[in-house]
């Protein structure tokens, strides 16, 4: 019998939901470079991406009114699989009205998912999310690029994290920027005041080894 794939997993006070390995970036700050799981789980690498069934199941084992938060992340970009997760959350808030949900990503989701009628990435997200945290990673596209390493070249990965940020916001969500102290005082300066022109809190986060 295959070993059970670990989909959910907890860390401090909230519920962590693992549904795909997929990533369309390779930064350098990596969790995944270091181990095979986050916060001392169990491993992270899935067999197959769980479906909506599998996922219930898991979440039919928790006790979710213990939890501060249930936050989408991973180890893998969670919007590889937007539809889904946006209907999971919706699966989540139906059955537990009162749930925080949050969701970690690099805010690239309109550059890999084909438009849809249901309205942009952020729309979308923000139809159902309480708290998006976003990879802003650099306070320009050189440095991004640099930390980031997204497929695809130029400025257009930059720019869209940077809209995707923008409409979360306007659209009423709680937004947070991160990055992690793998990139220079001089430029954790000016991602700080990217984010303050955009009215964005910043969170500077140390890079685990």
């Amino acid at each position: 019998m295959a070993k059970a794939m670990t989909l959910t997993y907890e860390a401090g006070e909230n519920l962590y939901v693992n549904v795909t390995n997929r990533c369309p970036c390779r930064c350098t700050f990596c969790i995944r470079n270091n181990g095979d799981g986050a916060y001392g789980s169990d491993p992270l690498w899935l067999e197959h991406e769980p479906d909506m069934e599998e996922m219930q199941a898991d979440f039919a084992k928790r006790d979710l009114s213990k939890y501060k938060s249930i936050v989408f992340c991973g180890y893998g970009e969670p919007l590889m699989r937007l539809e889904f997760v946006c209907k999971l959350a919706k699966y989540l808030r139906e059955i537990k009205p009162d749930v925080n949900l949050r969701l970690n990503t690099n805010g690239l989701a309109d550059l890999y998912n084909a438009s849809e009628a249901n309205g942009t990435a952020a729309q979308q997200v923000a139809a159902v999310f309480d708290k998006v945290s976003i990879s802003l990673n650099g306070g320009n596209a050189e440095v991004y690029n640099r930390v980031t390493r997204p497929q695809g070249g130029g400025d257009a990965p930059y720019e869209t994290m940077l809209h995707f940020a923008k409409t979360c916001k306007e659209l009423g969500m709680d937004v947070l920027f991160t990055v992690v102290d793998v990139i220079s005082p001089e430029e954790i300066a000016q991602a700080q005041e990217t984010a303050d022109s955009l009215g964005i809190t910043l969170d500077v986060r140390e890079y685990i080894h």
